[in-house]
């Protein structure tokens, strides 16, 4: 059996080739956050959902094509924006507790609404390059799909390409995900 504590791996190896230091948190596997953005995605069904329904009834919308589309689209990225800021300022989404994943500053402490914000709108990177090509070059659904995953794909595996394997836009935003236990109730 081979042991996993700091002293088995060697002079001058840390225990976890993604960590900077020996006592620093695991960073959760790449399949692992994917399979957390993935169940995200399917939670956030339900907020897209209710929030939709609300604008949509309180505004009086009648159809999908009503020119007040737009708006729906920016309030949805608002209701957002709020959802990730507020979770992620607490430490984790319910996904992110589901999967044993937290978010932390690069010092290892919560994060703050402000640095929460900045990663939200860093996150955005994962959808904006294919949803500015769709439009000009008047892609299909199907094209459009494709395009959409195949950035998606090609944006998580260049986490393998950072020192800490983090995604890019958590290194920008100063910000880490580890593994964690899910956090108590407070």
């Amino acid at each position: 059996m081979v042991s996993s504590s700091p002293e088995a791996s060697g002079p001058g190896q840390s225990a976890s080739p993604s960590s900077s230091t020996p006592n620093a948190p695991a960073v959760p596997g790449l399949w692992r956050r994917m399979a957390c953005w993935l169940y995200e995605g399917m939670l956030l069904f339900a907020v897209v959902f209710v929030s939709g329904w609300l604008f949509s009834t309180l505004g009086q919308m009648r159809d999908a094509m009503d020119e007040r589309r737009h708006l729906l689209q920016a309030f949805l990225f608002v209701v957002f924006g709020v959802y990730f800021v507020w979770f992620w300022a607490k430490g984790q989404t319910l996904a992110m507790k589901t999967w044993n994943i937290r978010i932390v500053d690069r010092h290892g402490r919560p994060v703050t609404q402000g640095r929460a914000l900045a990663r939200y709108l860093l996150s955005w990177i994962w959808f904006l390059p294919p949803l500015a090509a769709i439009a000009p070059f008047k892609l299909s659904g199907g094209e459009s799909t494709v395009l959409i995953f195949g950035w998606v794909a090609i944006w998580a595996l260049l986490a393998r390409f950072h020192p800490e394997r983090q995604f890019w836009h958590d290194a920008w935003a100063g910000t880490r995900l580890i593994t964690s236990k899910p956090m108590s109730r407070q």
